[in-house]
Parts: structure tokens; sequence; C-alpha cells
């Protein structure tokens, strides 16, 4: 595997790769983003991952400086999943002036997560179209943990022409249902003990929309109650259609197999977010 740190290096080394996949990442790896590396190389011969904290997609009180960096332990994951160039860059590089100029994504950016963190996809939707113009990958593959992410990555690519195929990769979990996440290491003992319930909480709603349940709202208001009786810190529980993210039709015209539970909370000082079909179960 090469490590290549600038823009002009990447090209070379990318001249003659023929047909590329690539994961965009923020580092402090895990196995989660060790699967989505492994489902880059079904889809084409040569794989690139990256590496860049992006500061744009932080906001003024959140843990852009904590932010865990640890190239070393990534560098030794990324070697064992058969990635062929790992992309480093320098904040200066990504960023060589004032980033003036912004992606604009659509309105649903302002929902869900965007309505808590505000100008996050903003920053998201920049640096990863910046990632595409230097690796100019044939294939993109980004989890389903973060839904709303890949939902907007995925029309930010067909709106700009752009030709890349986004794949899509399932969830990694514990055994317990966390989903896992760099921030799951920010976590007491105690908080990784009660953490599940949040995956726990989205499952119940799930099976009670898969039973029949119709009552959105209802299940939303469960689902935040719960969580806060548990000590949480609820941002949001929502009950969407999962092609569009939209609120699905509160007469329940929507067909279950159609919607996704989504979720975000902090237990302690730590945001944790999740999402689920209503259907599947294996692996979820």
């Amino acid at each position: 595997m090469d490590v290549i740190e600038s823009a002009e290096d990447l090209r070379k080394r990318l001249r003659d790769a023929g047909r590329v996949a690539f994961v965009p990442t923020m580092g402090n790896l895990h196995e989660g983003h060790l699967s989505l590396m492994r489902v880059a190389r079904q889809h084409a011969d040569f794989v690139v991952a990256s590496i860049f904290v992006n500061r744009l997609q932080f906001g003024p009180n959140e843990d852009f400086d904590r932010y865990p960096r640890t190239i070393d332990a990534d560098c030794a994951g990324i070697r064992k999943v058969g990635v062929d160039v790992l992309f480093v860059p320098h904040e200066q590089d990504m960023y060589p002036q004032p980033q003036v100029y912004r992606v604009q994504p659509p309105p649903l950016a302002e929902e869900l997560e965007g309505a808590f963190r505000p100008g996050f996809f903003d920053g998201v939707c920049t640096v990863v179209l910046k990632l595409f113009n230097l690796v100019r990958p044939d294939v993109a593959v980004f989890g389903k943990k973060d839904r709303q992410q890949l939902k907007i990555v995925r029309g930010m690519v067909q709106q700009f022409n752009l030709p890349i195929q986004i794949v899509a990769s399932e969830t990694v979990r514990a055994d317990d249902g966390l989903a896992l996440a760099s921030r799951n290491n920010y976590l007491t003992p105690t908080e990784r003990a009660e953490a599940p319930r949040l995956y726990r909480t989205l499952r119940k709603i799930c099976d009670a929309i898969a039973g029949g349940r119709t009552d959105y709202a209802n299940l939303e208001a469960e689902g935040r109650a719960e969580l806060a009786r548990s000590g949480w810190k609820v941002d949001y529980v929502a009950v969407r259609h999962g092609l569009a993210l939209r609120i699905p039709h509160p007469e329940g015209y929507d067909h279950p197999n159609l919607l996704i539970v989504l979720g975000a909370a902090t237990i302690g000082s730590t945001r944790l977010i999740d999402n689920l079909d209503v259907i599947p179960k294996e692996g979820d």
C-alpha cells in the first residue's frame, strides 16, 4: 500500500490504475470503515481510501480538536484489507485558500442531522466533491449508518453529472447492536453498556410498524421518551421514507418495507446516531 500526501503524487499514481473505487474517511478507523474497503474491492481493480479530518463539517462547539487522529493504527488496519493507495492530504493542500466556494445541498440538509448541526452537510458535500475531483473514482462507497449523508451525496453526484457509482454498504454492529462509530471511543464503560439502547429503541419502533402501527408521531414520541427516561439527551427519533427521507403519509399509505427509523441522541458527552430499515433484521 502506498501512502500519498500530495494531489500531484496521487494523480501520478492513479494515471494507469484502471477502474478505481474510493472510500473517504476521517480516520480513527474501525471494522465498519474496513468493511467499506472490502466492498470497494468487489467493485474495482484499484482501491483508494482517504483520511482527512474535515474542519468544514464541524460546528464551533463540536469536537474537531479532540477528534481522534490514529494514523499508525489506521494504516495497519487498511493494509489488511488490500487497499492500494491511502491518500492523507494536509489541510493546507485541501484548503490552500479560505474555502469561500461551497456546495449548497438541498433542503433535506436542514432536517434531521442538519437541524442540529447547521452547515454540516455544506462541509460534507464540499470536501467530498473536492476529494472526488482529486481521486476521480469510478465507484465510491458510503455506509448506511449515515443514511442522510448517503442520500445527499448520491443526489450531489446525480445533480452534478459526476460519472461515479455510489455504493451503499450495510451498517456494522457490535454483538449488542451498537453501530460501530469512531465516537464510540469517547464512551465510558458505563455509557458503553447503556449505548445499545438507541439501537433497541429504533428496533422496537420498526417492529411496531411492521406489526401494523401507522401512528408514526406517537411512535417517535414513545422512542424519545424511552431514551430520555434513561438519561439520554435526544435530538430526534424519526420515521421516514427510506428512499427520499420524506415524512411518511400520515394515513399509513407508505408500504412498511420502504420505511426507516432514524435516531440521534447523546449519552454522557457522546452523541450517537443510528438508523434501521423497518423490515430487515438479519444483521440490520
